[in-house]
């Protein structure tokens, strides 16, 4: 699978376009998210590692994965931290997941930044939301993913998850 996300209306970000790869292997899924343009605009986060609280907070990509018991919110920080949340429902029952990603690697060039990571998927699997949060030099921030349902930027909506798993 390949697809593009786009920013919320009102948070439109920089000059940028931003991609996302994936594939199913068994019991993990496969991603590959490059941002191309302007990337020299934005904030990214220094080099860190192992599992992290509030990744969200600046430049990060993320999976939302919707199961038969609520679904899993993952975070993957270009700073090379991750983490993983189970919710019973909409915003509720958050807790630390038993489902882990290896750590997001990083490569780039002059135009382009890839962020790639393996993540488990948890049992029940079905549908994805993609999304990234990108944060500029300057502290703005725009909120990115394949649609945005509400008049606010909303990764947790359930009408997000619109992604078949591969």
């Amino acid at each position: 699978m390949r697809v593009t996300l786009k920013p919320h209306p009102t948070t439109l970000g920089p000059d940028i376009e931003i991609t996302v790869e994936g594939e199913r292997r068994g019991a993990r899924l496969w991603l590959r998210y490059v941002t191309e343009g302007d990337v020299d605009s934005l904030q990214w986060p220094t080099p860190a590692q192992g599992r992290a609280d509030g990744l969200w907070k600046s430049t990060c990509f993320e999976v939302f994965v919707r199961t038969a018991d609520g679904y899993r919110e993952f975070n993957l920080s270009p700073s090379g931290q991750w983490a993983s949340y189970r919710f019973d429902g909409y915003r509720a029952g958050m807790a630390e997941a038993a489902e882990t990603a290896e750590p997001p690697l990083l490569d780039g060039g002059a135009d382009y930044v890839g962020l790639e990571a393996v993540i488990d998927l948890p049992p029940g699997a079905t549908t994805l939301g993609l999304s990234a949060v990108i944060e500029e030099i300057d502290g703005r921030i725009s909120y990115w993913a394949l649609a945005h349902p509400s008049d606010k930027p909303d990764f947790h909506h359930p009408s997000s998850f619109v992604l078949e798993l591969p």
